[in-house]
């Protein structure tokens, strides 16, 4: 799997704005997932946002949305289709990252977990933005996944298996640093 992050933030950067008007909250109600037409719509994205918002995750998830991407140009085929999505992800603990460097410590063990993966026609890239929650202001982590084939069809199933990889390895998030703890 091709995967890697960085960091957008400032200027005219994207923010994470985690409880919009349109916010589900799955968390608290994992029976309301059916309310997110992208979820309905790409099964494996369901199965995802399960996997992310299921008590003991240390995430929790606020916007996704699913497309078809530009194909990508292919010497032997011309183009190939292309499938995309995103999801924002912050933490379960504090309601966002408190820092950039705590979501960066997130970021980097989930790309040691996934870029190793034989998934050649798959890509994740995770950034860390600002993020707000309500009246809390941190960061959060967008991450953009796609797969690519020859087809939408080998697309979705490229997309889905990225997405399946990605559930597979969320990564644990360390206990914040307290006061208390720095002095023991």
């Amino acid at each position: 799997m091709d995967a890697d992050w960085e960091v957008e933030v400032g200027g005219r950067a994207p923010v994470i704005e985690a409880l919009w008007p349109g916010f589900v909250d799955l968390r608290r109600s994992p029976e309301r997932l059916s309310e997110i037409a992208e979820a309905a719509a790409f099964p494996a994205l369901a199965d995802l946002l399960r996997a992310l918002n299921r008590s003991g995750s240390p995430l929790w998830t606020a916007k996704c949305d699913v497309w078809e991407a530009a194909g990508t140009p292919d010497a032997a085929a011309g183009h190939l289709a292309g499938l995309a999505c995103y999801v924002d992800l912050l933490p379960v603990e504090g309601q966002v990252f408190a820092q950039w460097p705590q979501a960066e410590v997130l970021c980097r063990a989930w790309i040691a977990r996934l870029a190793p993966l034989p998934l050649p026609d798959c890509s994740l890239e995770l950034i860390v933005r600002q993020a707000l929650a309500g009246a809390v202001e941190g960061f959060g982590v967008t991450a953009y996944l796609s797969g690519t084939g020859r087809d939408r069809t080998a697309a979705a199933e490229a997309l889905s298996a990225a997405l399946v990889a990605f559930a597979g390895a969320i990564p644990p998030l360390a206990a914040p640093a307290t006061a208390a703890a720095k002095l023991q």
